[in-house]
């Protein structure tokens, strides 16, 4: 046993290349293999623990997608340089690759939830030397993975520290035109199948959140609409629009607005970071 898995394998060292780092587990959640990439920051100085952030795909997409079509790392590295953000580890796991998509929700047959909340960190850190179990877990995702991160931190808060959405699906029912599979297995729970019902269902505080949608973007009346009615709740959060559609230049562009969020979410719970942010200087 390793951990919280039967099986872990982790990619050779010496083939690994920019910081990523490829892991193969056997889930229970969903009773198979399942995969992702992690990326590792160089060691990092300071008695802070190193904040870990787990990246939700979209629809026929997998672990390799934020690396390889959005370039995470180098966003990640090149805020890193230029002191905007403290060093953080990415884990970007799939949805469990179900059909088109999972949802990241509970299935009759496995739990999508779960892997992603409770799997995916334990995995992160047998990957990365650097994370401890005390690190602060955010989540955040495109599209299908917006719903993901926006649900799952809301419906789990205690285990989020805070979360992101780009172009966010905010309806299960709206994966209908994108999954060609029945959705008859899955969970009718309110709090699984709309953002909005998770963010006002659960008890206690939410984590702090933000999302945000391209003016392009076929998600974007679905996008407008939570974010009326997360008003019209009381429910604090940060709301942006911008130029662009449902594309990955989009997600690519807009990643760094996530990171720089998060790490405000830091500054304000550790004071001492927040001075060292202060400091730091953009690389010339």
């Amino acid at each position: 046993m390793n951990g919280s898995f039967r099986t872990v394998e982790l990619s050779d060292p010496r083939f690994e290349r920019d910081g990523l780092r490829l892991v193969t587990v056997k889930s229970p959640s969903l009773r198979r293999r399942a995969d992702l990439t992690v990326w590792i920051p160089e060691a990092p100085a300071g008695d802070q623990p190193v904040p870990l952030v787990i990246l939700l795909h979209g629809v026929y997409g997998s672990h390799w997608g934020w690396a390889w079509k959005g370039g995470a790392h180098r966003i990640v590295s090149a805020l890193m340089a230029a002191g905007e953000v403290p060093p953080m580890v990415l884990a970007m796991p799939s949805d469990g690759l179900w059909g088109d998509g999972s949802g990241y929700v509970p299935h009759d047959e496995a739990d999508y939830e779960r892997w992603i909340i409770d799997e995916v960190p334990a995995a992160a850190l047998q990957a990365a030397p650097c994370l401890t179990p005390a690190a602060p877990v955010f989540l955040a995702g495109l599209s299908m993975g917006g719903f993901g991160a926006l649900r799952i931190g809301a419906k789990y808060r205690r285990a989020c520290a805070g979360m992101s959405g780009h172009s966010s699906v905010t309806r299960i029912r709206d994966l209908d035109d994108f999954v060609i599979e029945s959705r008859g297995e899955w969970s009718r729970e309110d709090d699984d199948e709309s953002v909005l019902a998770a963010m006002t269902g659960g008890r206690g505080p939410l984590p702090p959140f933000r999302f945000d949608c391209g003016t392009e973007d076929p998600l974007l009346s679905s996008n407008r609409k939570l974010h009326r009615d997360l008003d019209a709740a009381g429910i604090r959060h940060h709301y942006e629009e911008f130029p662009g559609g449902h594309t990955w230049p989009y997600w690519e562009a807009h990643l760094a607005d996530s990171l720089r969020f998060f790490a405000a979410v830091l500054a304000d719970r550790q004071p001492r970071l927040k001075v060292e942010l202060s400091r730091r200087k953009p690389v010339e």
